[in-house]
């Protein structure tokens, strides 16, 4: 497979090229359209982050994980994620969630979901994980970013943190744990400050905003992930049929 031009799609215009060797970044104009951290902004994530006693945020509840592709169709984010053991099957959510279940009553849900749905969007595929964190995993995003661009955030309220990962062809540009978005790392752990200060996350270790926002870290999270790949990831995301695939030993 040819490897794509390493760019960020729908990135905003003051991301720029910071040197980074083999990285190579193109920008291009944004094309979603500039979001703060107002209710209105993060308006549209809110329904990823209700608390487990008012149901974890249903369908997806408290434990997931979804992951953007750039560069690849959702053949081949089926193949990378099951190792080229299952091509997929084109099913609805409700087809990934039965699949889900029985997976994690089978292993006690010590092994993730163990499945992932995937859907067309434009230039990018959208991968959902539910009941897993396995795309956030350094090792894993190594392997799943090959010769693409790819980001991922997970939630899990029974671990110590979750996590955002962007990633270009094998490489961690910047990673942190979501609520403690000063606490990055990476290749160049800094290529997204602008987006983060605008959407209200705390980019300095300095800064003590952040304690006080924990409840909208999630939303965003997914907010800064809209503004990268220009998808948000809205609830009818999950209406639309899905490339569902089991997920190997990564």
């Amino acid at each position: 497979m040819t490897a794509p031009d390493r760019r960020l799609a729908g990135a905003d215009p003051r991301i720029t090229e910071a040197g980074r060797t083999g990285l190579e970044l193109s920008v291009r104009p944004a094309t979603m359209p500039a979001m703060t951290a107002t209710i209105d902004g993060l308006a549209p994530f809110h329904w990823l982050n209700l608390p487990e006693s008012d149901g974890g945020g249903p369908p997806l509840g408290v434990i997931f994980s979804v992951a953007y592709f750039r560069g690849l169709d959702a053949a081949e984010v089926a193949r990378r994620f099951s190792h080229g053991t299952d091509p997929g099957t084109v099913t609805d959510f409700g087809g990934l969630v039965e699949r889900v279940r029985r997976f994690v009553e089978e292993t006690a849900g010590c092994h993730g979901g163990g499945h992932v749905g995937i859907v067309e969007a434009g230039e990018w595929c959208v991968a959902v994980e539910p009941h897993g964190w396995l795309a956030i995993l350094s090792d894993v995003v190594a392997a799943l970013s090959r010769g693409c661009e790819m980001l991922s955030i997970n939630r899990h309220d029974h671990a110590s943190v979750s996590d955002f990962v962007y990633a270009i062809d094998g490489e961690i540009v910047t990673t942190f744990p979501v609520g403690r978005s000063c606490d990055r790392h990476g290749a160049d752990p800094d290529l997204l400050n602008d987006l983060m200060r605008e959407l209200g996350m705390c980019v300095d270790p300095l800064e003590d905003a952040e304690a006080a926002a924990q409840h909208a870290a999630l939303p965003q999270a997914f907010a800064l992930a809209a503004r990268i790949t220009g998808v948000p990831f809205a609830a009818d995301m999950l209406d639309r049929p899905m490339l569902v695939a089991r997920i190997a030993d990564l």
